[in-house]
């Protein structure tokens, strides 16, 4: 791991002391106290075999597709890709590190490449298509609810599902209409001419060409494995459920019974699609900021919508990438071809 990218992490963890010192500024120290002390602990523990229950189906997962692939991935190695994933996730805007960071673990252990990036791309396919359906339902639940707290920031809401219903769009036009696809993509680049000189802009256009070759080509193959993409569809359903439900315990662990689960998970569903637009590194204050809104009339306390935040970023943010830090220093199962 880079200097620069440590850096970075420090910075996001300095980020996030700051955001709680800020929002429990006007909260008696004492009270915070005794507030942290009533915390049922065992529905905390509840909402931390979530997230790990979060982090090993995704394992599951990975090694699953490049186990089809070759049979001596072992799932150590597997368990260490979505942990890295949430270190570059947390440390780079709109979470842009996660994909490369996945697949240099990836090649790490000797999975070639290309295998390793055609593993990526159909658990991407899979995690989109099920945060799309997701987010409908919860549209459906939560929404009016979200117009009432938020307002104007509602929209972003509606701009989060836009922008990820166009990506399943995008990869589905590549995957059955490849030629329009195409056009449509080098008519979308030919303003970087104005930016390009004309070798630079060959090796652009080329290198975007070939990008969509491979995808077409890969999407193709995949598609014919529908054993395995129904598999991993029922692994991913069920992991986000368990990440869905991590603000659900934290209430419960709080002390405030008789909540309404569906709604709660709606509510988490449309946060985490927010959280997708901000560009700052994790969504740093705009998660904060959208969790409190959501929940305040969950959590009636302001002591305990504070100890509710930190509570639901340490599980949901931090230790991904606290652990995702340990993975990348693990020294991988080499796979000898």
């Amino acid at each position: 791991m880079s200097k620069r990218n440590v850096i970075t992490l420090v910075v996001m963890f300095l980020i996030g002391a700051l955001i709680f010192w800020y929002a429990s500024r006007d909260i008696k120290l004492d009270i915070l106290i005794n507030d942290f002390f009533a915390i049922n602990w065992w529905w905390i523990l509840v909402a931390l075999v979530c997230i790990l229950l979060y982090f090993l189906l995704e394992s599951w997962i990975t090694h699953s597709i490049v186990a089809s692939q070759t049979n001596q991935f072992t799932f150590k190695d597997a368990i260490r890709v979505p942990l890295v994933e949430q270190l570059f996730n947390g440390i780079t805007p709109f979470s842009s590190g996660g994909q490369p960071g996945q697949l240099f673990v990836m090649v790490q252990t000797g999975v070639d490449a290309g295998k390793a990036s055609s593993a990526l791309l159909m658990k991407f396919i899979v995690f989109q298509g099920m945060i799309v359906i997701n987010f409908i339902i919860s549209l459906l639940i939560g929404f009016h609810y979200v117009v009432d707290k938020l307002h104007a920031l509602s929209w972003l809401v509606v701009f989060g599902f836009v922008i990820h219903f166009f990506v399943i769009l995008i990869l589905l036009l590549i995957m059955y209409w490849y030629s329009l696809t195409k056009k449509l993509i080098n008519i979308i680049i030919k303003p970087a001419k104005y930016f390009l000189n004309d070798d630079r802009y060959l090796k652009f256009n080329k290198m975007i060409n070939e990008k969509i070759d491979t995808f077409h080509s890969e999407s193709l193959r995949i598609a014919k494995e529908w054993k395995l993409l129904l598999k991993i569809s029922i692994i991913t359903f069920f992991q986000l459920l368990f990440y869905y439900l991590i603000p659900y315990f934290i209430i419960l662990g709080l002390g405030y019974s008789g909540v309404d689960v569906v709604m709660i998970i709606s509510l988490h569903v449309l946060i985490v699609m927010i959280i997708s637009l901000f560009p700052i590194p994790g969504g740093s204050g705009g998660a904060e900021y959208s969790f409190e809104l959501l929940f305040q009339s969950y959590i009636t306390n302001n002591s305990k919508l504070v100890l509710a935040i930190l509570l639901w970023r340490l599980l949901t943010y931090y230790l991904g990438m606290i652990l995702g830090f340990i993975a990348i220093g693990i020294k991988p199962d080499k796979v000898y071809k």
